[in-house]
């Protein structure tokens, strides 16, 4: 029975460790219950023996088990490890091969691109790929030239100047060169427009293992771009010639007029004091008023042109305002409300007081005429900040500004004709030359400023004035005090002019106003001259003339006679004796043409100033 039950298999679903603590429960009597009378006679120490048996059989039993269950989990830990292994080898196996599929589809890109020449430099500039772009663009096949520089594509004079060492370099030390525009050259010798870059390909370590290069012909793009700025030039050049026909007609006619008065005039002279009338003072009148039309007229387009002379001073422009105020409103009328309106504190401006107040007269008239019957015109000063947003804009340097604002309650502008106000002899009035605004537009202009308008049709009209702040000293410049015209004290002037009937009226004029003169067509003339009349006292020379201008003349005069006075003459100079529109300093001039009460005042201040 004993053996019987070691024989008997475990019941299933039960662990060896299950059975040992089954046998371990079991006494002897419910073991040996069925063979109670078999052993009752040997007696009780047989029964004690079986129970040892019974211990020493089940702790086999669990150490057997215990040993079984340690088996068999290093045997599912093996398992388990041998199929993550598997699984991860799979994953490796399948990424290594998506990667090498991806980048031979990515090489296929690169090899099949036709638009962007791509391929790569070894660390010295040699070619190690090639794909099919680059021999469409430059016309080599891979074999002629993987292994040969880089620098075959460069000109000849770019080779010379060391200009693909250059690009390494630079690519080396920067990480890329980039090449929005340039020259390269193909296979067969022809030149293209080419954009370039160029990459630096380093290791983990940083060490340079070569180069990566993308070129892209651009020459399709750079030739539409050249002929766009042809057209433009063509464009620019016919506007160009209609505003200079329509501005040659404008002056054509407005000096037609003058001169029908001058010569009108004139011709009316000679033929009363040809019956013995001399009543031709009111002729005279009228020739002079046709010859000062015109003499202003030219101001005004000199104005236009920025090449007008201007003589800037330090200008509080409150000031120059409020001294304008009976003369703004007698130009206004009775009708028309004036206030002027000045800030505190305002910056000073560096300027030509006369030109300035010219300006706002003008910018007065003009709104003085779209108010017609009455309204209201406001003058007001003011600080200004040009940002630099707006000035880029505008093509206005940035910074600070002293603004002058004319504002009328007029009919405004109509949007189409806003920015064609400022052109020359442009005019929506019935009378005019057209220049009032245009002149203006000049003057700010060329004294570095700016001038906006803005309109809107059925209320009014505000023009701004823009003139740079003056950060020089405080002190305001005086005018000078007027100066009479007395005649000459017995001074020798020598009179230097290349046009002989300005020669001869000047030399008239001044031998009238009592001057002893000595006249010279150039300037070499002059210097003989000079040298054999050491009594002469003033230089009254032309600026602008042949050889010898104005100016080195009196270089010249000034080594030989130091202390000699000289006097300029121009309609006008180019940078002589003045620079960037504005009179050197010292410099004495005055414009022609000029009257002979200004010629008197003009030679007399020369001569008597220190």
């Amino acid at each position: 029975m004993i053996l019987a039950s070691f024989s008997t298999p475990a019941p299933r679903g039960k662990s060896f460790a299950g059975l040992a603590i089954m046998a371990l429960s079991l006494s002897p009597e419910g073991v040996l219950a069925q063979d109670r009378a078999a052993l009752e006679g040997p007696g009780l120490s047989i029964i004690s023996g079986l129970s040892i048996i019974y211990a020493v059989a089940a702790v086999l039993l669990v150490l057997l088990g215990f040993g079984l269950a340690r088996a068999l989990g290093k045997g599912r830990a093996l398992t388990s490890a041998k199929n993550l292994l598997n699984a991860e080898t799979a994953d490796r196996v399948a990424a290594e091969s998506g990667k090498r599929e991806s980048d031979e589809n990515f090489l296929r890109l690169v090899e099949g691109v036709t638009d962007y020449a791509i391929y790569m430099l070894d660390p010295k500039g040699y070619v190690t790929t090639w794909n099919a772009g680059a021999e469409r663009i430059k016309g080599y096949t891979a074999g002629e030239i993987l292994g040969r520089h880089f620098s075959l594509f460069y000109t000849a004079e770019d080779r010379a100047a060391g200009v693909p060492a250059k690009v390494l370099e630079t690519a080396a030390r920067e990480g890329r060169y980039v090449s929005e525009v340039t020259t390269r050259v193909r296979k067969d010798g022809s030149r293209f427009h080419a954009s370039i870059v160029l990459d630096r390909l380093t290791d983990p370590s940083g060490n340079l293992m070569g180069y990566a290069k993308i070129t892209r012909d651009v020459t399709e793009r750079v030739e539409q771009q050249a002929a766009l700025e042809d057209a433009r030039a063509a464009l620019s050049q016919a506007q160009k010639m209609e505003a200079i026909g329509h501005l040659t007609g404008g002056i054509a006619h407005d000096f037609n007029n003058m001169l029908a008065v001058i010569i009108g005039a004139l011709n009316m002279i000679q033929r009363r004091i040809g019956r013995g009338d001399y009543n031709v003072e009111p002729l005279v009148q009228a020739a002079v008023e046709g010859a000062m039309r015109g003499a202003s007229l030219t101001q005004r387009l000199l104005a236009f042109a920025r090449k007008q002379v201007l003589e800037p001073r330090v200008l509080d422009a409150n000031k120059l305002v409020g001294g304008m105020s009976d003369l703004i409103r007698r130009a206004l009328g009775e009708t028309i409300q004036t206030e002027i309106v000045t800030e505190g504190g305002l910056w000073r401006l560096f300027a030509d007081a006369h030109q300035l107040e010219t300006a706002i007269i003008n910018l007065v008239v003009n709104a003085r005429d779209a108010m017609g019957d009455g309204g209201k015109l406001t003058v007001e000063t003011s600080n200004a900040a040009i940002a630099d947003t707006y000035g880029r804009q505008h093509g206005i340097e940035p910074g600070q500004y002293v603004a002058i604002c004319v504002t009328d309650t007029g009919a405004g502008i109509a949007p189409d004709v806003v920015d064609k106000v400022f052109d020359p002899f442009f005019t929506t009035k019935k009378t005019g030359t057209g220049l009032g605004l245009s002149m203006v537009y000049g003057f700010v202009k060329q004294s570095g400023g700016h001038v906006k308008i803005y309109s809107e049709q059925g209320h009014g009209t505000t023009v701004k004035i823009y003139l740079p702040r003056y950060f020089g000293p405080k002190e305001e410049q005086k005018d000078a005090a007027p100066i009479a015209a007395p005649n000459a004290k017995g001074e020798t002037v020598l009179v230097v002019e290349d046009e002989a009937a300005v020669r001869k009226l000047t030399v008239q004029s001044l031998a009238d106003l009592g001057y002893k003169v000595v006249e010279a067509e150039n300037g070499e003339r002059a210097l003989e001259l000079l040298e054999a009349h050491p009594e002469v006292s003033l230089l009254f020379t032309d600026v602008v003339m042949p050889h010898m201008n104005g100016h080195q003349l009196a270089t010249e005069a000034l080594t030989r006679k130091p202390g000699l006075k000289v006097l300029y003459t121009t309609g006008y100079t180019r940078n002589a004796v003045v620079h960037n529109g504005v009179l050197d300093p010292d410099v004495k001039l005055l414009h022609k043409p000029f009257t002979l009460d200004a010629l008197a005042h003009a030679i007399r201040r020369a001569i008597d100033t220190n």
